[in-house]
């Protein structure tokens, strides 16, 4: 049985962006399907949960510094997207 997927007004904005700034979406969209079917992430993105003021997301790497924050709800089959950018951009550092 498929995750809903639900797309939060920062990450769209954050998808905006990644387009513009050139970056190939389908590698994301390839991490979403991944999710909507409720597939283990691979060891290559990185997949771990945040703390802090993030606590209760999940954080996995579509590229080295091209991140998906996201959240995961196994008993209503629902995956939250967060945001999405680069270190920097989320986390200001």
């Amino acid at each position: 049985m498929k995750y809903e997927i639900f797309y939060g007004t920062k990450f769209k904005k954050d998808l905006k962006l990644a387009k513009k700034q050139g970056l190939d979406l389908q590698l994301i969209r390839d991490v979403i399907d991944m999710l909507e079917v409720g597939m283990p992430l691979p060891e290559q993105y990185k997949d771990h949960s945040l703390v802090g003021n993030f606590k209760g997301y999940r954080e996995c790497h579509i590229l080295s510094d091209w991140l998906l924050i996201y959240s995961k709800d196994d008993e209503v089959r629902l995956v939250s997207l967060y945001r999405t950018g680069s270190h920097a951009e989320l986390f200001g550092k």
